[in-house]
C-alpha cells in the first residue's frame, strides 16, 4: 500500500491499523500510524471502561456519559485524520496528534 492508502487504513478501527502497519508504508504514512494507534486506545479503553464500571447505579450512568462523550470525540478525529490522509497532510490531530507511540 502507498502512503495515502496506509493513512487512510490506519485510521478505520484497530484492525485497520494492523493492516496498515503490517502491509503499508511504515514511513511514509508514520503519522497516521502514529494517531490511528492513539484514537484505537482511546477507543478500546473507552469500552473497557464502561464494560467494568457500567454496572455501577450512579456511577456507571455518568461513566455512560463520559465514554459516549469520548467515543464521539475519537468518532470525530477519525473523520478529520481520514481528511488529512486522503489530502497527503501530515498534521497533527488536535490534541491527541502530540501523543507519540510509535518512534
Amino acid at each position: 500500500m502507498d502512503k495515502k492508502v496506509t493513512g487512510i487504513v490506519a485510521y478505520i478501527t484497530w484492525i485497520g491499523w494492523l493492516v496498515a502497519f503490517l502491509a503499508g508504508d511504515k514511513e511514509g504514512a508514520k503519522v497516521h500510524l502514529n494517531q490511528g494507534l492513539v484514537l484505537a486506545i482511546l477507543s478500546v479503553g473507552s469500552w473497557l471502561v464502561k464494560l467494568i464500571l457500567g454496572g455501577i447505579p450512579i456511577i456507571g450512568f455518568l461513566i455512560g456519559i463520559i465514554c459516549a462523550i469520548v467515543n464521539l470525540f475519537v468518532f470525530v478525529m477519525v473523520i478529520i485524520g481520514i481528511i488529512y490522509a486522503a489530502t497527503d497532510k501530515d498534521a497533527e490531530l488536535p490534541l491527541v496528534g502530540a501523543i507519540k507511540i510509535l518512534k
